[in-house]
Parts: structure tokens; C-alpha cells; sequence
């Protein structure tokens, strides 16, 4: 399978991504040039000794927010953005060393020397960034301005890092994806070659060990032999993604079939009922398996992203409709619930339950988040990664909507969309319209079809109980819904899912939350907000009875204490804190079947 040739229309994700290139994109550039980590490339350019700002990662950010331009560039074309593009590059670019090192960090007579700290230092997870962003603004721009920089940098690595170079890896992983998108780009197979040395190097103990131990950075075992990820999440994410890429540009059903076991395990055992990822606040990290505490959920919203990634490499490699659920998922409950609805405030992780409404946010000097668990969405954080990240993958959201065969396309994603394949040389083009997830009718409308018979497949969510599929108003079996025929201009197919609210309970082996169920409609995770909640009652006084309305998702809920039933709302998760600081949770407490009782006073 490859990316269909998909644009968004309108709906729900087209205002993010509209949101993405007014709002959240500018203000990214805003407080990158406002803390200095622009500047810090114009300095290096001069020469001069300098005082570097941001973190070792902070050049980072700056390409990812390239690449975020680039795919707004490719999808909405011209724009005010470009000229933003075009600054940041040239200002990147002078920054160079000959030798086509590039970092603002290291190296210069007055910093510490090159690949020095490979265990905190990200040279290479800052290279993989920027070669990312110079494959999507040659492909948005068809220059090779950018492009030229990633080839010399590529290339010193190359020589620094290939076979008869240092035996090292990067302690975020990162740069093994770059180099195969490269390697995709260019042809060369220099660059896929390092990928996969990058790959089958981890896990062998090249890193320091650290407190947090060997695999926080994936360096425990190699990608072969695990069977799950751990360890620091977006670092495991992105070397799975990373990993897939090698296993598919070389053929390797060996090391494809490892990730996709760690795939299925982490989704099983590791992995919140959001999508989110990382239960650990200290070290960003996977805990063991079913550890998945909904207060101290750090599920990271750059873990949301490469999760994402991994998961749209598998589908594309497999063709599994449960990778799409997963992204499905991802996107609606984490990538969704980040950005405030000014695009100009964010969460960091994205917990599951907030116990009081808004909590202390620690700042910096200059009035920058320090921390990124707080309750409520911040303007801006030292670790910046988050917005950027949700930046690029936001206006590259285009190529996860549906894919392409020799016979067809595969719609992955709802939302009202143009999607464009060829099949047997002719444009098969088809026009989706829907208000998913508010409602579950999809109606796909040919445009054009080529005389050959062309298919169209759907993808059917496990969740949807009463699916119903339509072919120009006749109902068909949506038990395999695939239609094979030789379309023509005007032909309907309608899909109709159920979105009925429903009853999650956990696995019994979660011990945070049983006793717990949670409310689910569609793809959507509800939650109770406590600015839903009747005067007098707290968040930690519902009980969760049954659902009111499985329509409107209303729930019947018990206070604790009083035994008052009453009929309250649940949100989707998404939409917490948009009304002001909030308590909220996902996994409410069941009720019991007794009698409520005021709990009597312990004796001391």
C-alpha cells in the first residue's frame, strides 16, 4: 500500500490544520525567534563565541517547524508562510560547517566538542530532524536549497558513524527514519545502509548506563529480540517507526514480524484506552505491563505523534485496518485534546484524570512552562517538542486519510475529503462527505472512474456493532466491505456506523482502575468534567450507575454520600479545560449495588 492522493475538504480536522497554519504554527515561529533558538544559528554562522539558548535539542524544533511549513505549503500552496520558510532555511543553512556538521551545541572552540554526550547530547536526533525537513520542502518546493544541507550532513555521517566509523548510536532515536526517507528521496543506498546499521547497533550497550537504566533509550536488547517497547516512549516510537522502514526498503520479514509483535503487545498491555503512551511522569517512559495509572498518565502528546508513525508504516507495510484504529484513535484523543481553540496553548501529556481544576504551573524567567504535566494547556514549555511535532503532523494529515492499491483505494480515515488514486493507468477519484464523529454516515461520491472494475474498501472500527453499507441507495453485506465493480461518474456508496455510546470496562489486571468503566462513542473517549457536575457535588463523589441516553452520552450518576442519582453529560476527552480550569476524569467508579452509606469515622 502507498498514501493515496488525499486533500481534506472540510470538517473537524480541516479547521485544526486551517487552525495549524494561522495559529499554531506562527506561534511556534513567535517563541523560537522570541528565546533565542533561531538566533543561535545566526551566531554560529558568525563565528563568534556565543551563549547558546534553549536545550541541546532546540535546533530541533526549528526543522520540524520547516517540515510543518513545507506540508502546509504542499497542501494549501502559496502563502505568508513561505517567506517564514524561506528565512529559517537560508539562516540554517549559513550555519553549516564544511565538513557539513550542524549544530549550535557543540563543537566550536568555546562549546563542548562534537559527539561528546551521545547519551543526552542529540546531535543525531537534531540531524534526523532536519533531514525530515528537507525532504518535505524539497517535495513542497521543488528546490534543493534545504535538500543540499541534508545530503552533507548525511553524507559526514556517514563516513563518522558507517561500518568502519564510531561504533555509537544516538540516545534518541530519531535519525534511522531520516536517513531512510532520504535514502527514499535521493535513490542512494548509502543511506538506507546507515539506517539499518543505526537499527541492529541498538540494543547492545554502546550508551553509558544511566539511572533510569539501559532501556530508557532502547539499548537493553536488540530491535530483534524485544517483544515490546520501553523505556522512554517517543525514543521507542520513533526507533519502531524508524525500524519499520529498514524492514520494508530491505526486504527483512524477520525484523518486520519483531515490531509488529511489539506493536500488538505494547497496544495490548501498555497503551491507555486514549491511544496515549507513557505512564511514567520521571523518565517519559512505558511502565510494565498493564501499569497504566490514569492520574499520573503522561501520555505525551510527541508520543501521540510517533505512535502515529508507527503505526501508518505497518498499515501501509501490512494493510491491517487495526493500525488505522489505533491512529484513529490517537489523533481524536491525544493529538486533538492538545491544542487550546486559539491554537496557541498546549498540553504537554495528557493525563486521565485531573483531581483539582487546574493545577501550578512552574515558569521560567521568561514565562515558560518548566514542566509539562500541569492541568492546563500552556502558551509555551523549555521542551517545546509538542507543538512543533503536532504542527508537522497536522499539516501532513492529508496522507493518512487513505491509501492506494493496483485495484483501488482504501479509505482509512473519516473526514470529508477528495481522495485520488490511479488504477490501470487512470485516475480513479472519489469525493467523501461527512460530520464523523457527530454523526457515523460516510457517503462517498465517484467523480471519476477509470473502464477497468476498481474497488473501494472501507474500514469498519471493531467498535461499530450495527454498521451499514450501501451501494446508489441498495443495501449490501457491510461484513466485508469492499466493492469491486466498474464504477461510474455519480455511483454512492454509504457507510453508516454505530455510534451508540458504550460501556468500557478494564482489564482486571490494571489495578488503577478497577472497579472502573469508561464511556466511549465512536472513537471518541468520553470524560466527566466537573463543570458538569450538579452544585454540591465533587468529582470524587460520582459513581458511575448506567448510561441515561447511549445517544447523547449521558450518564446516571450517584453521588457517593447522598445516593442522589442524577442524568450528567460526559465530554468528549478532547474537550476538557476549554471552559476553564477543570477536574475530570475518564475511568469512573462503579456503583455499588447496596445501599449508599455515610462511611463511618476511623477510630484512632
Amino acid at each position: 500500500m502507498i498514501p493515496a492522493n488525499s486533500q481534506l475538504t472540510g470538517g473537524f480536522w480541516a479547521h485544526l490544520q486551517e487552525l495549524n497554519r494561522s495559529a499554531i504554527i506562527p506561534h511556534a515561529v513567535h517563541w523560537m525567534e522570541r528565546l533565542g533558538w533561531v538566533a543561535n544559528f545566526d551566531h554560529a554562522a558568525a563565528g563568534d563565541p556565543y551563549e547558546h539558548r534553549g536545550r541541546e535539542f532546540a535546533d530541533s524544533e526549528i526543522y520540524k517547524i520547516i517540515e510543518a511549513i513545507s506540508w502546509e505549503h504542499a497542501r494549501s500552496g502559496a502563502g505568508d508562510l513561505d517567506a517564514v520558510a524561506d528565512d529559517l532555511v537560508r539562516r540554517v543553512a549559513a550555519a553549516q560547517e564544511p565538513d557539513g556538521y550542524l549544530h549550535t551545541l557543540f563543537g566550536r572552540r568555546w562549546q563542548r566538542p562534537r559527539y561528546s554526550d551521545f547519551t543526552w547530547g542529540h546531535e543525531l536526533y537534531c540531524f534526523g530532524h532536519l533531514i525530515q525537513a528537507a525532504v518535505a520542502h524539497h517535495r513542497a518546493y521543488g528546490t534543493n536549497t534545504l535538500l543540499d544541507v541534508a545530503l552533507r550532513l548525511a553524507d559526514h555521517v556517514c563516513v563518522m558513524f558507517g561500518p568502519d566509523g564510531l561504533n555509537r548510536v544516538c540516545g534518541h532515536a530519531e535519525i534511522e527514519l531520516a536517513l531512510v526517507a532520504l535514502h527514499r528521496t535521493t535513490g542512494q543506498p548509502r543511506y538506507l545502509e546507515q539506517a539499518a546499521l543505526f537499527v541492529e547497533r541498538r540494543g547492545h550497550g554502546t550508551l553509558p548506563l544511566i539511572e533510569f537504566g539501559r532501556a530508557f533509550a532502547q539499548d537493553d536488547l536488540p530491535v530483534r529480540k524485544a517483544t515490546v517497547l520501553r523505556g522512554h516512549a517517543v525514543r521507542a516510537l520513533y526507533l519502531a517507526a524508524g525500524a519499520v522502514d529498514v524492514a520494508v526498503e530491505t526486504g527483512d520479514d524477520e525484523l518486520l514480524e519483531a515490531l509488529k509483535t511489539q506493536w500488538d503487545n505494547t497496544v495490548a498491555r501498555r497503551t491507555y484506552i486514549t491511544g496515549g503512551m507513557g505512564s511514567h511522569h520521571m523518565d517519559e517512559a512505558f511502565g510494565d505491563d498493564f501499569v497504566l495509572p490514569p492520574d499520573r498518565a503522561y501520555c505525551e502528546t510527541c508520543a501521540g505523534v510517533a505512535s502515529i508513525m508507527f503505526s501508518q508504516r505497518l498499515l501501509l507495510a501490512t494493510g491491517q485496518s487495526r493500525y488505522a484504529d489505533l491512529i484513529e484513535r490517537t489523533l481524536y484523543n491525544i493529538l486533538a485534546t492538545s491544542p487550546g481553540d486559539d491554537g496557541r496553548s498546549f498540553f504537554y501529556a495528557n493525563t486521565l484524570h485531573q483531581r483539582h481544576p487546574g493545577s501550578e504551573v512552574a515558569v521560567n524567567d521568561e514565562g515558560v512552562g518548566i514542566r509539562g504535566g500541569a492541568g492546563t494547556r500552556q502558551p509555551w514549555y523549555e521542551v517545546s517538542c509538542c507543538a512543533p511535532n503536532l504542527a508537522r503532523t497536522l499539516a501532513a494529515l492529508d496522507g493518512y486519510l487513505a491509501t492506494t492499491t493496483a485495484d483501488g483505494v482504501h479509505v482509512q480515515q473519516y473526514a470529508s475529503s477528495t481522495i485520488s488514486a490511479t488504477v490501470a493507468g487512470e485516475p480513479f477519484v472519489v469525493e467523501l462527505a461527512t460530520d464523523y464523529p457527530r454523526t457515523g454516515t460516510i457517503r462517498l461520491t465517484v467523480v471519476r472512474a477509470p473502464a477497468v472494475p476498481a474497488s473501494i474498501s472501507l474500514r469498519v472500527p471493531d467498535w461499530s456493532a450495527g454498521t451499514r453499507l450501501s451501494l446508489n441507495g441498495t443495501v449490501v453485506s457491510a461484513s466485508r466491505p469492499r466493492l469491486s465493480r466498474v464504477w461510474r461518474q455519480g455511483d454512492t456508496v454509504e457507510l453508516t456506523l454505530d455510534l451508540r455510546a458504550r460501556v468500557s470496562r478494564p482489564d482486571h489486571r490494571i489495578d488503577a482502575v478497577r472497579g472502573c468503566v469508561a464511556v466511549q462513542r465512536g472513537p471518541e473517549v468520553l470524560a466527566l468534567e466537573s463543570a458538569d457536575l450538579p452544585s454540591g457535588w465533587a468529582l470524587e463523589d460520582a459513581a458511575f450507575v448506567s448510561l441515561a441516553d447511549d445517544g447523547a452520552a449521558l450518564a446516571n450518576l450517584r453521588h457517593h454520600s447522598t445516593g442522589e442519582e442524577r442524568a450528567i453529560p460526559l465530554i468528549p476527552y478532547r474537550r476538557w479545560a476549554r471552559r476553564g480550569p477543570s477536574a475530570m476524569r475518564i475511568w469512573i467508579p462503579q456503583a455499588r449495588t447496596e445501599e449508599p452509606h455515610t462511611p463511618s469515622r476511623a477510630r484512632l
